[in-house]
């Protein structure tokens, strides 16, 4: 958090969760994201190999008023325009988009049928084929053939893990290691509990696949950003010599919500990831799933650790692909609300005209504003030393 002010607003959900808890809501709620954010949307392959723009990170998910979300995905979009060096105006121009584009795929959503707003999904070759910009659409359509090829047994596989029998994940410290703890009898019985009860998580037709894999070793990952401070960890299975398959343990802990949105109905948080993830998503991996359990009794979800996966590349976007980025955001953050929450509600309440695109975009930018001056504060009180933190490394 002390690289920007952006990453500042990253890892900042908790913060902002406090700060929207005092703005005025409609009293409509919908299984909001929690940490609603440019960086948490991207591209990943679905159960039939499709390549899909959707939201892809659920840690904070919980029932709570719909404009938490567009209100943090809107100031996000003001700190990251800023942080790549675009202008006010533009900045500006980039919250309006997203947010105009919310507004009016909501209206849509009120006049389709519920079937088809589940079926909805943003199919990511055509908004690469949307992109005005030939170079960045060059890119965005390299980035997914790329996706394509880079299979698990012939890219990931050789990367990650050491030609050894059993095969185990390569140590990569600081980033990917193996604890001690590992090899103790406690360890290997909590983890074969923990993943029972992952198998008992999913649908039948996922039992039957998961039983052809062998648990052949599990090695700690350090998490990004907005995960600082949970666990997460990767699993190698085998099903065969050449058949292997990564699963990702991530811990889940209350919801940065909670406090301010009431608690969770599941009392299991990777439980609550997983069933709002399979609410807000228009296809979710079919091997995701929930556990309870390590040597501290924290709980996990499961995923697989790449299937296709594309992350947005801010630093490389203009000004108009920033807008055209929003818009997209917009839309599938829309989608996301309309399937939890009542469609005609929300854009009776929003209106036609742009008073509510107005409104949200101005506290984006004071919100960014506050940022900015937080993060100072931030910097300045590790200087003094107020403040103990765990690099040294200050960018102003």
């Amino acid at each position: 958090m002390l690289q920007s002010a952006f990453a500042f607003f990253r890892g900042g959900a908790a913060i902002m969760a406090a700060d929207l808890a005092r703005t005025p809501v409609s009293g409509i709620r919908v299984q909001a994201c929690g940490d609603c954010h440019l960086v948490n949307f991207g591209a990943f392959a679905t159960p039939e190999r499709r390549l899909i723009f959707d939201i892809n990170d659920f840690d904070e998910t919980l029932p709570a008023p719909w404009e938490w979300d567009v209100k943090r995905l809107a100031a996000s979009f003001v700190v990251a325009g800023r942080h790549i060096g675009l202008s006010q105006d533009e900045c500006t121009e980039a919250a309006t988009s997203m947010v105009r584009s919310y507004r009016e795929q909501m209206a849509q959503y009120a006049r389709m049928r519920q079937m088809d707003v589940w079926y909805e999904r943003a199919d990511i070759e055509q908004m690469a084929a949307n992109v005005r910009s030939k170079s960045y659409q060059q890119l965005v359509r390299s980035r997914i053939e790329k996706a394509r090829k880079q299979g698990i047994v012939d890219h990931d596989f050789p990367k990650l893990v050491e030609n050894r029998s059993p095969p185990r994940n390569k140590d990569n410290p600081p980033l990917i290691f193996h604890s001690p703890r590992q090899q103790t009898g406690e360890f290997q019985d909590t983890i074969a509990a923990a993943l029972q009860l992952y198998r008992a998580s999913l649908p039948d037709h996922c039992r039957m696949l998961i039983d052809r894999f062998k648990l052949c070793d599990i090695a700690v990952k350090v998490v990004g950003v907005g995960s600082v401070g949970t666990t997460c960890a990767i699993g190698l299975f085998m099903a065969a010599d050449d058949d292997p398959l990564f699963l990702q343990f991530k811990e889940a802990r209350a919801s940065v919500l909670e406090p301010y949105a009431g608690a969770s109905t599941y009392r299991n948080h990777g439980q609550r990831v997983v069933a709002g993830q399979r609410l807000m998503q228009s296809a979710s991996d079919m091997l995701l799933g929930w556990t309870h359990g390590d040597m501290r009794g924290r709980d996990y979800y499961l995923r697989q650790l790449k299937d296709m996966k594309i992350a947005p590349t801010i630093e490389l976007m203009n000004a108009k692909i920033l807008a055209g980025y929003g818009a997209r955001c917009g839309q599938v953050l829309a989608r996301a609300h309309a399937r939890s929450g009542d469609a005609a509600m929300i854009s009776g309440y929003l209106g036609t005209k742009d008073v509510f695109d107005n409104a949200i975009t101005q506290f984006a930018l004071d919100y960014a504003d506050q940022t900015e001056n937080d993060y100072k504060a931030m910097v300045e009180a590790v200087r003094n030393g107020r403040l103990e933190a765990a690099s040294p490394k200050l960018s102003v």
